[in-house]
């Protein structure tokens, strides 16, 4: 009786929910993109977009390059959270579920007679049975993996997609493994692929071959070796993790795409993280501002240090400050907003601290901003998010703009993190008309951005093709980017 995990992972998830909620979609390539434009890249494909090479991070002019039929859904959170808990509700009906390992993912430990293979493959079954049952959808599937520890029953679930079964029993090992690339393994990106590669092992026979020693080596720290006995079938517990840092990034959208757009948005998400700093009982000693451009290499990327913050406004005094310096680059002329207009942002809360760590504060007109932040907590708390909140997100949140999101390895508390505004606009329309409304606002701004990109193509096609440009007039010389160490 060698196998203690059975691992769920449903199959395309984010996709799969939009073709289950929309059945026009079913049968065809779907990808989530997180806003209508251009320039970002797909959260999610669905079975048939995946058979075209597009999947997570995809870019979405490449998407619709190597699949022209493909269809892009606007990304709602929320519901992919509500069906999320109705998955793990249709697993407890069958087996005890561990914590979730991710939104799609889900441990659950084998126990006693439970470990015996055709016991194990029966509770699979009942969990693929209870789905039906439930009536989710035939859009709706799961992947399960059977094996010796958690590791390599999230291996064997990714081996027969969609909709399979693998078994992996102690006897199997290594041989089943070696069918797999490098990259197939959890824990093997693209740097530690190229450190491995470095190391002379080049495929999953020679990992599975390699000696505890090399991999420590391979991995430069004492992982390697865990690596080594995962491999094996071992069931090592669980690594406790340290929560490091708090942050969210945001694509901007065309209209957003301005020194102020990238600063209401900045200010939204600077706030959010701030409320989960408190929520976690951490203080921050650090903060992290990244914005890219359209066009321009160089990033504006300050990086701060400072004693332990928790309170929302004086986080974003110090955010405030930083994008000062932005704004006088653009008035000085050395960024023009015009040519490279902000493409992206993101801030990240750094060097975390248990609250209980900090120590109390002297300086009075603090007191009164973290006294000001529990106020901001307990309001949003009881009304939804962002019934009360800072003048300077204003811009933001009237365009709907870095709206919940779902990170890899948690779920988020809806009634929390949603903005109160999506909410209420959900809950004025009675019955299923909130969703409809939703369904319709996505199927817009999709048809909007086909449009814009068709009405450019086209003036592409047209434009004159003299040296002068259009009209016979020479075109005016932009000046060139800038790339001085002194740019912000």
């Amino acid at each position: 009786m060698t196998l203690r995990c059975l691992f769920v992972d449903f199959d395309s998830f984010f996709a799969s929910v939009e073709q289950h909620d929309d059945p026009a979609l079913r049968g065809r390539p779907v990808a989530v993109v997180p806003v209508a434009a251009e320039t970002t890249c797909c959260l999610a494909a669905s079975a048939q977009a995946k058979r075209h090479g597009v999947k997570t991070g995809t870019g979405v002019r490449e998407a619709r390059e190597r699949c022209p039929d493909i269809v892009f859904v606007l990304a709602r959170p929320a519901r992919y959270i509500e069906m999320h808990q109705r998955f793990m509700q249709a697993i407890e009906d069958c087996i005890h579920h561990e914590e979730a390992a991710s939104i799609d993912e889900v441990p659950c430990l084998l126990m006693g007679r439970e470990r015996q293979r055709e016991n194990a493959v029966a509770i699979a079954g009942r969990i693929k049975r209870r789905l039906v049952e439930l009536e989710i959808s035939p859009a709706m599937t799961c992947s399960i993996g059977i094996a010796p520890n958690r590791f390599l029953a999230k291996t064997a679930s990714d081996m027969n997609k969609p909709d399979g079964l693998t078994v992996i029993e102690q006897r199997d090992l290594p041989h089943a493994l070696h069918p797999l690339a490098l990259r197939d393994f959890c824990g093997i990106g693209p740097s530690m692929e190229a450190r491995l590669l470095a190391a002379g092992i080049r495929s999953s026979e020679a990992l599975c071959a390699a000696g505890r020693e090399q991999l420590r080596r391979a991995w430069g720290s004492v992982e390697g070796e865990r690596f080594w006995y995962l491999l094996r079938g071992f069931d090592l517990p669980e690594r406790a993790r340290t929560r490091g840092s708090i942050g969210h990034s945001h694509v901007l959208g065309p209209e957003l795409r301005s020194f102020e757009g990238a600063r209401a948005v900045l200010f939204k998400l600077l706030a959010k993280a701030a409320m989960r700093l408190r929520r976690g009982n951490f203080h921050a000693t650090g903060m992290a501002i990244r914005i890219r451009f359209v066009g321009m290499e160089r990033r504006f990327e300050p990086d701060l240090q400072f004693a332990p913050i928790d309170d929302t406004r004086t986080l974003l005094a110090l955010l405030g400050e930083q994008l000062e310096r932005l704004r006088a680059a653009m008035a000085r002329g050395r960024w023009n907003p015009a040519r490279h207009p902000p493409l992206s942002v993101a801030v990240t809360l750094t060097g975390l601290q248990e609250t209980g760590q900090a120590s109390g504060e002297l300086i009075g007109e603090r007191g009164r901003a973290k006294a000001m932040s529990s106020v901001l907590d307990r309001v949003n708390g009881r009304y939804g998010n962002n019934a009360l909140y800072f003048a300077a997100m204003q811009q933001a949140l009237a365009h709907g703009a870095a709206p919940m999101r779902i990170p890899f390895s948690t779920i988020p508390d809806v009634s929390l993190e949603e903005d109160v505004a999506a909410t209420r606009r959900a809950s004025s329309e009675p019955g299923d008309a909130g969703e409809l409304w939703r369904l319709r606002e996505r199927q817009f701004k999709v048809l909007a951005e086909n449009t814009h990109r068709q009405t450019r193509e086209r003036g592409a096609r047209h434009a004159p093709s003299g040296a002068g440009g259009r009209n016979g007039k020479p075109k005016r010389r932009e000046p060139p980017v800038p790339t001085s160490a002194d740019l912000f």
